[in-house]
């Protein structure tokens, strides 16, 4: 190649200018703003100074023509402005033999240019060190770069830095990133996020409170984020989207999710689209989540599917289940699985959950398991179960634990209670009904209330009965005022059995109609006993019986209690015997003492016995 001037010994003429404003490499070099003609005028103007010998004028020409991509035409003016001692031109001139394939060469005009205080080349220099694995002399020529203030040389040497796990690479991606480096912005907010532990893992798993320190943290990486996301970065975007999702406020996060999903980024894409399905815009929802499948997502794919299996869209929603299994989404084989068990397909439900399973799916081995119990094979479903609940699936810690409480022996009670006390810890509702009961059982009432409490504030009906039973046995009497009349306050316990009377807790209703009656509020006993009644309590039955009965409403009483009786209620069978034998009804009478006798229990047996004998005695009389 023909080279103008010797690089060995051109510093050494003292010839170098050191330039302020000279041009840097044309892969780094900002986009000229001036329009199409103002260029060509300024191009013709540097000619015209070239020709008078003008070396700062050919540096740009050549700088300006590499740019446009004319290497050939470049090249005369690099080199005459090179051999000149134009410090911008030898860096560009590198540039231009690195793009021709001449990488030592380049390299060469690159260290000139750097040793004579080019940032910009020690940053070439520093790259083309980087790449052929000398990280040595790249980090040596990075930091020159860097240490002058030359964005890209801090970038390029806090991600080599990083590469070895130097605690130094952080400072270097800050220095870029407050230069406007928008990767450097982007790679610096990931740092600081996993330092303040934002960063999803993917299960849900809740993050403990940050300190105020974290919470800085926090704030700082977020704001990179968003420097990085306004200067087109679609991760950065996609991020900070997220960040603004988890915050509440979606109207901004959706804007962020929009910007980055047009710049191609998949995942934004596919968040936008949960975002407009949870604001009830399905139709919107499909179209990105149509665009983020298509481009790989497999979260996106299965949304489909799930979408299309709401419809009614067997068909559909398996082919994108199947799209988001081939994109490597596990949860496409356990989507499948779930929708061949709704069609009965069992040998193929099991055939996907077994897929997902073996994959780590830890749902989809849960789901196995009880298809494996669900068809009496036991010894199967265990495993699956284990391997689950080892994995963080609390359902199947839960199924564990009844699992072995099946077994009936006192180890494997044991056993049961503490998959039981597992799930609980995670929060399963039934989990810790199934613990507080335990711990009732076991005379320890303290851990017992705790464990109901949690059950019964996750909604669980008979944790809130039993909760409330415990405190009432605490209950001291009632308070009264200076003229001795009963003065009523509602309790926690009574609050307790309400919330469960709400959810349908027959006996709970029975209760709550009981201390309504206590107070006199009759209407409000009636209300709760007639909804146990018809939700089949017998005791609700007979407690309305009593109630209607006392105000003068027998037969409408005689007919909850014989609702009562046919339950197996042995007080309600003889009130019925007495009912009948006052209407002189004896043979019908004599039935319902017969079957109170039956029923029991010892007390109601012994006086049905002596009613049932006199009315005997009566119709042979």
């Amino acid at each position: 190649m023909d080279v103008m001037g010797d690089k060995a010994t051109l510093l050494e003429t003292g010839r170098f200018v050191r330039s302020a404003d000279f041009v840097q490499p044309a892969d780094l070099v900002q986009p000229s703003d001036r329009d199409e003609t103002g260029e060509a005028a300024e191009e013709a103007r540097l000619r015209l100074a070239v020709e008078t010998g003008e070396v700062e004028a050919m540096s740009v020409l050549g700088a300006m023509l590499l740019r446009r991509g004319d290497l050939d035409g470049a090249e005369p003016y690099l080199r005459g402005a090179t051999t000149a001692g134009d410090r911008a031109a030898a860096n560009n001139l590198g540039v231009l033999l690195y793009q021709r394939g001449y990488a030592d060469d380049a390299a060469g005009w690159w260290r000139i240019a750097a040793v004579a205080g080019s940032a910009a080349a020690a940053h070439a220099l520093g790259r083309y060190h980087r790449e052929r694995g000398d990280e040595p002399a790249a980090e040596y020529w990075l930091r020159q770069s860097a240490e002058q203030g030359h964005t890209l040389g801090a970038y390029a040497l806090a991600d080599l830095l990083e590469h070895r796990g130097d605690g130094g690479a952080e400072q270097w991606m800050r220095a870029a990133a407050e230069r406007g480096h928008r990767e450097a912005a982007y790679r610096l907010a990931r740092v600081l996020d996993r330092r303040h532990g934002r960063e999803a893992d993917g299960d849900g798993a809740v993050v403990p409170a940050a300190t105020e320190t974290e919470t800085e943290v926090g704030a700082e990486a977020e704001q990179w984020y968003r420097q990085a996301a306004a200067r087109g970065h679609r991760r950065a975007a996609l991020q900070l989207g997220a960040i603004l999702e988890k915050r509440g406020e979606l109207k901004e996060a959706g804007r962020w999710y929009l910007t980055s999903a047009k710049d191609g980024e998949a995942q934004a894409a596919c968040a936008l689209g949960f975002l407009l399905r949870d604001a009830g815009d399905s139709e919107s929802a499909a179209v990105w989540w149509l665009r983020a499948a298509q481009d790989g997502d497999g979260n996106a794919a299965n949304a489909l599917g799930a979408l299309h299996a709401e419809r009614g869209e067997t068909q559909t929603a398996e082919r994108w289940y199947r799209a988001a299994m081939d994109a490597g989404d596990d949860n496409g084989a356990y989507n499948l699985g779930l929708l061949c068990a709704e069609q009965g397909r069992t040998a193929q439900a099991e055939q996907w959950y077994r897929r997902a399973a073996y994959a780590g799916h830890r749902e989809a081995a849960n789901a196995l398991a009880i298809l494996l119990l669900q068809g009496g094979d036991t010894t199967g479903a265990e495993p699956w179960f284990s391997k689950a609940a080892e994995a963080g699936s609390v359902d199947a810690a839960f199924n564990l634990g009844i699992l072995h409480a099946g077994r009936g022996t006192e180890s494997e009670d044991e056993t049961a209670l503490r998959w039981y006390e597992r799930a609980a810890a995670a929060g399963h509702t039934e989990a810790a009904l199934q613990v507080g009961i335990a711990r009732l059982r076991d005379g320890d009432e303290q851990e017992a209330e705790r464990h109901l409490r949690c059950a019964a504030g996750g909604g669980s009906a008979e944790a809130a009965y039993r909760l409330a039973a415990v405190l009432d046995a605490r209950r001291p009497p009632p308070s009264t005022h200076e003229l001795g009349e009963h003065v009523h306050e509602k309790t926690e316990c009574e609050e307790w059995y309400e919330r469960a009377a709400t959810q349908g807790h027959r006996r709970a209703q029975v209760r709550v109609g009981m201390l309504a009656a206590d107070r006199g509020d009759v209407v409000e006993a009636a209300r709760w006993y007639r909804a146990a009644a018809e939700a089949g309590s017998r005791n609700g039955a007979f407690n309305l019986g009593l109630l209607l009965a006392r105000e003068g409403s027998e037969p409408e009483a005689a007919v909850w209690w014989t609702r009562a009786a046919d339950a197996g209620h042995g007080r309600a069978a003889l009130r019925l015997a007495l009912v009948y034998a006052r209407r002189g009804e004896l043979a019908e009478g004599q039935r319902w003492a017969d079957r109170a006798v039956s029923l029991g229990p010892t007390e109601v047996s012994e006086r049905a016995a002596r009613l049932r004998d006199a009315l005997r005695q009566e119709l042979s009389a």
